[in-house]
């Protein structure tokens, strides 16, 4: 099959540090599976400075064909586009991520699947964005063919909003490498007991409450990963926290398998890649109520959920500390068996998949 994949969230080289690669893996995985894969970038010029993301100039890069705008597809799209890669418009399956990408191919007039992040719903719902951009986004999810939400908790938002979308809206979520399903051995709580958080560090990410909830609490080690604007606020909140600055995966990876908990409370997460590898490396892991990958981790199943305030986090540890050989036996087993159903391979087959059926 071929596919036309439209997003602006995609790295056009492989060195790109700042543009998330979820996107990127999918693509990836479907090329593994036997598809071609074209895909386009539609880009923002003011919105790549404003950013400060990388510019490239209009033309194909390798697999991506980045097309600059000034404006947001006021004018003729489509034929810029064929002027560029005429090939790609027929006999296509065409799957369109993020707000600009899901108006590009709606201007393009050709059937096509909305992939919805955390970003559509802020224009839906923010109205910063009530005069032009939400009219032209529901229209553009109207004529979607099919609706994918990358998560669960996106998926309901995004039907409370619009529940005439239910019968062509699925959840697609991101899988991780199933190489790195290496749970550390179990011990029955160790002293100290090893924290862990990941994150670019800023203010919705809530490490300072992570921070705050360890503060004082015997036999707790709390490591944060990642830089950020907020370090330098965070580092004051409590000498006895280890801040190793920003690692490389493998490096982060290693630090997720010496570790017994892996929590993360931020808010307006899409999705949230580094839960699945806390739990590929078996961590207890622990994210925000009703945000990220809540909906994949079941509350006291495979895993918690907490809300972002510092006292109930503090709660929630000492529940886990105190908790019995037996049930936690029971939970870091179920929260294998859950990673094992979430890797790359499985959630790029099962996106075609799911589209297939509604199409």
């Amino acid at each position: 099959m071929r596919i036309l994949f439209i997003t602006d969230l995609y790295p056009v080289k492989n060195n790109e540090e700042t543009t998330p690669k979820t996107l990127l893996n999918f693509v990836k995985e479907w090329e593994k599976q036997g598809h071609k894969v074209d895909v386009i970038k539609p880009n923002f010029i003011l919105n790549s400075f404003l950013r400060g993301k990388p510019f490239y100039k209009t033309g194909q890069h390798g697999n991506v064909l980045n097309i600059n705008y000034w404006t947001p597809f006021w004018f003729d799209i489509k034929r810029k586009q064929l002027a560029l890669l005429p090939s790609c418009l027929p006999d296509i399956l065409t799957i369109a991520h993020m707000p600009s990408g899901i108006l590009y191919a709606d201007k393009l007039g050709v059937p096509f699947v909305a992939g919805v992040h955390n970003s559509d719903l802020e224009v839906l719902t923010n109205p910063l964005y009530e005069f032009h951009f939400k009219k032209r986004l529901k229209k553009a999810l109207d004529n979607a063919k099919a609706i994918a939400c990358r998560s669960f908790v996106i998926k309901d938002k995004l039907l409370k909003l619009y529940p005439e979308f239910e019968s062509k809206t699925f959840t697609a979520p991101s899988g991780i490498d199933e190489n790195i399903i290496h749970p550390s051995p179990f011990t029955r709580h160790p002293s100290p007991i090893k924290v862990l958080t990941c994150a670019n560090l800023k203010k919705r990410k809530n490490v300072d409450k992570v921070i705050e909830a360890c503060k004082g609490l015997e036999s707790f080690e709390l490591t944060v990963i990642g830089d950020g604007y907020e370090r330098k606020r965070l580092e004051k909140l409590d000498k006895n926290v280890k801040f190793t600055g920003w690692l490389p995966h493998n490096k982060v990876l290693e630090k997720m398998s010496e570790s017994d908990i892996f929590i993360l409370p931020s808010v307006g997460e899409t999705f949230g890649m580094v839960y699945l590898e806390a739990m590929a490396c078996g961590c207890i892991t622990i994210c925000t109520k009703d945000d990220g990958i809540a909906g994949i981790i079941k509350n006291g199943e495979n895993g918690f959920l907490t809300l972002p305030i510092s006292s109930e986090i503090k709660k929630l540890l000492l529940n886990i500390k105190n908790m019995d050989n037996d049930s936690l036996k029971t939970l870091r087993y179920n929260s294998l068996q859950t990673i094992r159903e979430y890797t790359s391979d499985k959630c790029a087959r099962e996106y075609l998949q799911q589209i297939f059926k509604i199409l």
